[in-house]
């Protein structure tokens, strides 16, 4: 478990390119065999990689956490990146999960384990765990039962599809919000134009991008922006007082997931186009 401390913005205007890399990118969570993870403190939200072979792999850090097990004072959504299938079993109860496929983990579950059905194509699982307060049920929520909203056009070169899976709408939990949004082909913005949300922290996956895409993901306060370049596979931590939207060189997808204290999927302040610097 690697540790992120959170920023000020004020700090954040004389840090250079690799001091925003160190603190706001994770450049290596998926490596075959092991799980890794970062533990942030904005909204104390735990970003992680899963990548079983040949066994399982538990869920658990009782040095970082301090705690008798990983979902003691926590729950956790996890989705299968890959199309390698993926197994997912939580106290003895197992979940397959097909690629885009979630599952959430509420707190008190003792024993998760993540393993792939095939070692040869191994399941790629994304976590994101935030600190509860009450027990809610295990659910799986397969993309084809998520619902789907259209956003966007290409003419804005943003036409997307955004699927919600934890929101409370959707899977139950007591402030961890999770989905994924699909960009069209030949369309590259998202979340433009841009917001933030000062009530709660957001993490961005990117990933179905080729060993040659890149996007530029931009964030900051509205009036003193900066960027960061982003590979296949990489997350970015976005602090609450900061915008959060990226174009790409070609398509891609991402996974948000957002902890705070709204748990209101709308509760954004929307940035006018002239405030942006």
């Amino acid at each position: 478990m690697e540790v992120r401390y959170a920023t000020n913005p004020t700090d954040f205007k004389n840090y250079d390119g690799e001091r925003l890399r160190s603190d706001f990118l994770v450049e290596s969570l998926f490596v075959e065999g092991e799980i890794n993870m970062v533990y942030s403190h904005y909204d104390r939200v735990i970003t992680g990689g899963a990548v079983p072979t040949v066994k399982p792999l538990k869920l658990e850090d009782a040095e970082t956490l301090k705690t008798e097990f990983f979902l003691e004072r926590r729950e956790v959504g996890i989705i299968n990146i890959s199309d390698g299938k993926g197994k997912v079993t939580v106290d003895g109860e197992t979940y397959e999960l097909n690629k885009r496929d979630c599952l959430y983990v509420g707190r008190g579950n003792e024993d998760v384990q993540l393993d792939s059905a095939d070692a040869s194509q191994p399941a790629r699982f994304y976590l994101a765990s935030a600190t509860a307060h009450k027990e809610y049920p295990t659910k799986k929520l397969p993309i084809e039962e998520a619902t789907p909203t259209k956003l966007g056009s290409d003419a804005e070169s943003n036409n997307r599809t955004i699927y919600k899976y934890i929101h409370e709408d959707g899977l139950q939990s007591c402030q961890l919000m999770m989905g994924m949004t699909l960009l069209a082909p030949n369309n590259m913005w998202n979340t433009m134009p841009p917001h933030v949300h000062d009530r709660r922290m957001e993490a961005y996956l990117y990933f179905d991008m080729d060993e040659e895409s890149r996007v530029f993901h931009f964030m900051g306060k509205p009036d003193d922006t900066r960027h960061l370049v982003v590979k296949n596979e990489q997350v970015v931590l976005s602090p609450p007082w900061s915008i959060h939207s990226g174009v790409g060189t070609n398509n891609y997808t991402f996974i948000w997931a957002m902890a705070g204290e709204n748990y209101t999927f709308t509760d954004m302040d929307h940035v006018k186009m002239d405030e942006l610097k």
